[in-house]
């Protein structure tokens, strides 16, 4: 799936949800922008998949900007559309996750 998401990403078929646009704004370490999360999709890497989602599959990006900020995107894929739905993004607490890879026990 992240083939899928990178590419959407290359050629702009991204959509945000409402909360996702929220969080991004109101995120407690600095508001992130569209390109940072751009950014970060296209150098990350999946950490969970959610392929039970509905009502698309969806996972859990994680990656860095290009000034190194750690995101978390969870993006869903519409392939009959062949769009990526961004449903949220934040930048992960380090007292909650190890390596911004697995969550802390």
């Amino acid at each position: 799936m992240l083939m899928e998401i990178q590419r959407c990403f290359a050629t702009d078929r991204i959509l945000y949800t409402r909360h996702a646009l929220e969080e991004m704004q109101s995120e407690e370490f600095g508001e992130i922008k569209d390109q940072e999360v751009c950014e970060a999709v296209s150098k990350g890497s999946v950490i969970e998949n959610y392929p039970d989602d509905a009502p698309y599959p969806s996972c859990l990006v994680y990656g860095k900007t290009v000034a190194e900020r750690p995101l978390h995107m969870v993006c869903a894929y519409d392939a009959e559309s062949d769009i990526v739905i961004i449903v949220t993004v934040y930048q992960p607490d380090p007292n909650r996750w190890i390596d911004f890879e697995r969550r802390m026990p």
